[in-house]
């Protein structure tokens, strides 16, 4: 099956502790972005509240909290996120299938529950900050990463979730065996001549799109540019480009 590229969202990173810095990447970046990520950094900070205040200035909210627990507690937390109107959340793979399944499931009964639009609930596999070796010194994998984000997606799908987080070099791996359908939301993405920062697998936004990504999420290069607005067309506009 070949993959179709068509133009992915771009989802910017409020990678920052200020709720007033936050806040006003919101508003700088105006409506060419819609989907702003909240992380760990930010949630700890501020608490759950900037999530509201994010939503009330018009824009979507992808929790990347990356829930990893037991299935019950996993299942608490999701349930606490969907209540919250989240768009998109993160938990981790690793967790297995049990415990995805149940993060998938509370998704979609508290969402029925309180008659709101049920998140997507997204996987991640493998960070990418991590290299094989990383991989091979830290749990004694071998082989490439792929294989491994592969048989992560291939569980992930199985427990009901919508999609994975994978970097580009997976991401075409991952639609071509599981199928279009299959959300692939892609981190690390550099425009062309960026830094790479401490990322290890990163890519262009036209490669991610080539690639079949569906989502890409950009921190740096947005929230550290000079105009975060005019940072943002231009990746769209790299998007576009044939």
């Amino acid at each position: 099956m070949n993959v179709q590229p068509s133009r992915p969202a771009v989802i910017v990173a409020l990678d920052v502790e200020e709720r007033s810095r936050a806040l006003g990447l919101v508003e700088a970046c105006g409506s060419a972005i819609r989907i702003f990520k909240i992380g760990s950094r930010l949630f700890t900070s501020e608490g759950p509240g900037i999530v509201g205040e994010i939503k009330s200035l018009g824009a979507s909210v992808f929790l990347d909290l990356k829930f990893h627990d037991i299935p019950a507690t996993v299942e608490g937390s999701v349930r606490a996120a969907t209540g919250m109107g989240v768009s998109m959340m993160t938990i981790h793979t690793s967790g297995g299938v049990e415990m995805m399944r149940a993060a998938a499931g509370a998704a979609s009964s508290e969402s029925k529950r309180l008659g709101i639009p049920r998140p997507l609930v997204v996987g991640v596999t493998v960070l990418t900050s991590l290299s094989a070796e990383d991989l091979a010194r830290t749990f004694g994998t071998t082989g490439a990463v792929k294989d491994l984000v592969m048989r992560l997606a291939a569980q992930a799908r199985e427990a009901g979730l919508d999609g994975i987080v994978a970097s580009v070099e997976e991401a075409r791996s991952v639609k071509e065996a599981l199928g279009s359908g299959f959300k692939v939301v892609t981190p690390g993405i550099r425009p062309a001549g960026a830094g790479v920062g401490d990322q290890k697998r990163t890519a262009t936004p036209r490669a991610a799109r080539e690639a079949g990504s569906d989502f890409l999420v950009v921190g740096r290069p947005i929230i550290e540019a000079d105009s975060p607005r005019d940072a943002a067309e231009r990746i769209l506009r790299e998007l576009m480009e044939e």
